[in-house]
């Protein structure tokens, strides 16, 4: 298990000061709610069949209740580093860079997870969602731009690995397409894009 995604440190204070309590959380359920369906469209858009649901680090599981109402039968599969969580909810057990399925997701989340790890556990993790997912990856990370830029630093969990947008962008490269809005097409999936439906071309990492 990657050493800085520990479960003890994600136990109960963690996720009522970030998640839970009003006066200091960073995210509300309404807003994941409406980043599941920003996802829901996009994978209608692009006509991708959805049987199998993967939410890499799913928490408190914010956008499971949206993503079923929209794929009201596929499987929902929660994966969870945290032991609390997944006594409370029953999640999977297991990090984003060592789980293994025996066949691919038609879409994978991850968000807001890889911060937690150090550079050499997100690399591996990355290299992972690509075996995990068959689809479409909605993937998301505290970048340096954002906490430099955007975010509350006052709220945001400082205890975390700041890395540049571009890092992730290059290491998602050689297996997916970025589609904009946080959405990647697995390479080869059965998604159209048109050509100005992808945000950059970047060449592969090589080191």
């Amino acid at each position: 298990m990657p050493r800085s995604q520990t479960p003890e440190r994600f136990g109960a204070e963690f996720y009522r000061r970030f998640y839970v309590d009003p006066k200091t959380r960073v995210v509300t359920r309404a807003e994941m709610a409406r980043r599941a369906d920003l996802l829901a469209a996009f994978v209608r858009h692009g006509e991708l069949p959805v049987r199998s649901i993967l939410d890499v680090g799913c928490g408190l599981g914010l956008m499971r209740r949206q993503l079923l109402r929209h794929f009201p039968k596929a499987r929902y599969t929660g994966l969870e580093v945290s032991d609390y969580l997944c006594r409370k909810h029953g999640w999977v057990q297991g990090s984003a860079a060592t789980y293994r399925s025996d066949r691919p997701f038609d879409l994978v989340v991850c968000y807001d997870v890889m911060q937690y790890l150090t550079a050499r556990e997100a690399a591996a993790a990355l290299r992972n969602l690509a075996r995990l997912c068959g689809g479409v990856l909605h993937f998301g990370a505290l970048t340096q731009e954002d906490w430099e830029l955007y975010c509350d630093q006052r709220r945001t969990d400082r205890s975390v690995h700041i890395r540049p947008a571009l890092w992730y962008r290059r290491r998602l490269a050689p297996a997916f397409i970025n589609a904009g809005s946080g959405m990647f097409v697995r390479r080869g999936a059965p998604v159209h894009l048109w050509e100005l439906d992808q945000v950059e071309v970047l060449r592969p990492r090589r080191d």
